[in-house]
């Protein structure tokens, strides 16, 4: 399971090893993802947990940035300032969680100064309900997830058509040409993001996006 940031490098893959795939298969497969971002092992259990964080993740990211981009214009900044500065927000807090390792909590708290402007921004995205949205949305999308891979079983659709969807949505995304992504028919699915490194990814699981 990985995401559409792999194009820029950023990506977020996860992966479980099947009863006939070798160790090396594994080191090899994490040492070609973590080439376009992070990548890890996890049992094969949790992936669909995995598709509804980070595989849909992207997804929440860029309507966080939309909606901050409004705010933005609303208070009167020009659409494409809001929208930079909304990235760059969502960016620079993300850097700094991974750099620092802290609780995401506790960053927060050293962004809110008593009685100033982010504690008041806080408590009106706490009384809409900011943070059970989010949690919905992750349950939602694995939910979802768990439902289409029983319709695929059930209809017996093959893998290959399964990874098409997958590939053509990879394919919408900027810096990925048409010529640039292939399925094997052992199951392999093959990107060649715009930075140019070759990427296989193997696996069951890697259709769901």
């Amino acid at each position: 399971m990985t995401n559409t940031p792999v194009v820029v490098r950023e990506g977020a893959t996860v992966y479980a090893t099947g009863t006939h795939a070798e160790v090396e298969d594994g080191k090899l497969l994490e040492q070609l993802m973590a080439s376009v971002g992070y990548c890890t092992e996890v049992e094969e259990d949790v992936i669909d947990a995995v598709t509804g964080l980070s595989g849909s993740g992207p997804a929440y990211a860029f309507t966080a940035v939309d909606a901050l981009a409004d705010g933005g214009v609303k208070m009167g900044l020009p659409r494409r300032l809001a929208v930079r500065l909304g990235a760059q927000a969502l960016l620079g807090a993300a850097r700094m969680l991974l750099d620092s390792e802290q609780h995401p909590g506790q960053l927060k708290d050293n962004v809110c100064s008593p009685g100033g402007a982010t504690i008041h921004a806080l408590h009106v995205m706490e009384s809409g309900g900011f943070r059970s949205l989010l949690i919905n949305a992750v349950e939602a999308s694995c939910v979802r997830t768990r439902e289409l891979q029983f319709l695929a079983d059930q209809e017996k659709i093959s893998p290959a058509a399964i990874k098409k969807t997958t590939l053509d949505k990879v394919l919408q995304q900027p810096g990925v040409a048409a010529d640039a992504v292939s399925v094997k028919p052992q199951g392999i699915m093959k990107i060649l993001p715009a930075s140019g490194v070759t990427v296989e990814h193997v696996g069951s699981h890697s259709q769901k996006l």
